[in-house]
């Protein structure tokens, strides 16, 4: 009966299930194991060199390969190696081994490199130099103990062009000790390599959609946060209290009236990981700030690592840096019992919300609009709603989608668009105080078929309540606010 390893047989049913789920993407329940396993099979039988001072990781068989494959053949996977090399967030070999792992299985190219590390002799061979072979070239006995010296570490080389007469310099590439172990590597196994290989063939045929850029955890956790983008508007201050623990950006207080607090985009116990693609791993204090500094009066694109799983429970890797957070701010809540997203919180204040796109929508009413004169300030709001309202205009079922930069209405019965303005637009917007506080306004430059502008006008809407009609008018006011940079 032939002989089975039981990491790849793992493997083999870890496979089954990621066939079974079609498309897999990060939020799949069986890649973390999978790329564990993968993990496991290629640690399996590495050697530690002998006195050396830095632990061998599987990661750096990938990243010898630039030096050492001349076949001609690495286009795909010198560019992942290289990628993987150059990402300012993994701090760490076994961090980088991940990375390129998942980027491999992205590519589907993961066949193609372990193939490149089998046929490469000088990652994969034997080196054994002794003083006894040495002595046959006749070298002084210094000189021999020092090349033997240089042989155990395999990261070092004698440099004649060094000033010091006899020195170690620094060089992964000289001397390579045997990397895997024939007994026990999966690699060096002619019964365990083909099945490896043949199974490394099957996951190029899976589709992976996987979002590379989130890997700041790698180095600690093949289990990734939720990582979400969020595109910001220029403004003046975000609205957002930052602390730096252990060379990350933790987000602490939502301030008041600010663009985070606003559009809910974020809560205290969120990792800022990236402003406008410029990483924040390993921030040294005041990092972030320094960054918008620089990118002030500029868009600026978020990438947020969420403190929360998808199901509500807190992310594991976080839980000490949290708890350091809360012994710091007692006042800080983090609850592992399952809650809904901020957007979702949103969501169920008012089920005349709806979703499109992700985008929650407010379903409102349409009550109608006048023309007010040449002037639009606040002041004329208390006499143009109720000038509105005794039109009697006829009421519309409308959709408000209020989003970074501009709000668009549509009709809600044929999705036909009813106006579309930016908030520089906007004059002013407030609540009417009676009856029910349910109705409030805006006014907006009148501009009519002609193009040209004839004064204000005040456009009426009504919420299904007065929570709902009061969160529209801070948000349109912060709206406003948030874009003064476009003035």
């Amino acid at each position: 009966m032939p002989v089975k390893d039981p990491l790849i047989e793992t493997l083999k049913v870890c496979i089954l299930q990621l066939q079974a789920e079609g498309t897999v993407t990060d939020s799949s329940p069986h890649l973390a194991t999978c790329c564990e396993l993968l993990e496991l099979i290629l640690r399996k039988g590495l050697q530690q060199p002998v006195l050396s001072l830095t632990h061998r990781d599987y990661w750096y068989c990938f990243e010898q390969l630039l030096q050492h494959d001349t076949c001609g053949r690495l286009s795909a996977v010198s560019l992942a190696v290289q990628k993987t090399t150059a990402c300012p967030k993994l701090l760490t070999a076994q961090g980088r081994g991940r990375f390129f792992i998942r980027l491999m299985l992205a590519k589907r190219t993961l066949e193609n490199a372990v193939k490149h590390v089998l046929h490469t002799g000088r990652v994969m061979e034997v080196s054994e130099i002794t003083v006894t072979q040495l002595s046959d070239l006749g070298l002084h006995s210094f000189l021999k103990i020092k090349i033997f010296l240089n042989a155990l570490f395999s990261s070092y080389c004698y440099s004649e062009s060094s000033s010091a007469p006899f020195c170690l310099n620094h060089n992964k590439n000289s001397f390579p000790l045997q990397w895997y172990s024939p007994e026990t590597s999966v690699l060096r196994n002619e019964k365990f390599v083909e099945p490896f290989l043949s199974l490394c063939l099957v996951l190029s045929e899976i589709k992976f959609k996987l979002n590379i850029e989130n890997c700041s955890f790698l180095d600690e956790s093949w289990l990734l946060p939720v990582c979400e983008t969020y595109e910001a508007v220029p403004c003046r201050e975000l609205g957002m209290v930052l602390r730096y623990l252990d060379g990350r950006v933790f987000v602490l207080e939502l301030l008041h009236g600010g663009m985070a607090q606003v559009d809910m985009f974020a809560e205290p116990g969120d990792i800022i990981d990236e402003i406008n693609g410029i990483s924040l791993r390993n921030s040294s204090n005041g990092q972030a700030g320094v960054v918008l500094s620089r990118l002030k009066g500029q868009p600026l694109s978020l990438r947020l690592l969420r403190w929360r799983c998808k199901d509500g429970a807190m992310y594991r890797p976080l839980v000490p840096l949290l708890r350091q957070l809360k012994q710091e701010n007692p006042l800080l809540q983090f609850s592992s019992a399952p809650q809904p997203s901020p957007a979702a919180q949103r969501q169920s204040q008012s089920q005349s919300q709806c979703v499109k796109e992700g985008r929650i929508l407010y379903a409102l009413q349409l009550l109608g609009k006048t023309n007010i004169g040449m002037y639009g300030g606040k002041e004329v709001l208390q006499h143009a709603i109720p000038a509105v309202l005794r039109m009697r205009q006829n009421s519309k079922e409308v959709l408000l989608d209020v989003k970074e930069t501009h709000m668009t209405c549509t009709d809600k019965s044929n999705k036909q668009q009813l106006f579309q303005h930016h908030f520089p637009e906007i004059s002013c917007v407030g609540r009417f105080g009676q009856p029910d506080f349910t109705i409030f306004a805006f006014c907006v430059v009148d501009t009519p078929d002609t193009g040209q502008p004839k004064g204000f006008c005040c456009v009426v809407l009504q919420a299904t309540s007065s929570t709902e009609c009061e969160e529209l008018v801070h948000r349109i006011a912060a709206g406003f606010k948030n874009t003064e940079w476009f003035v």
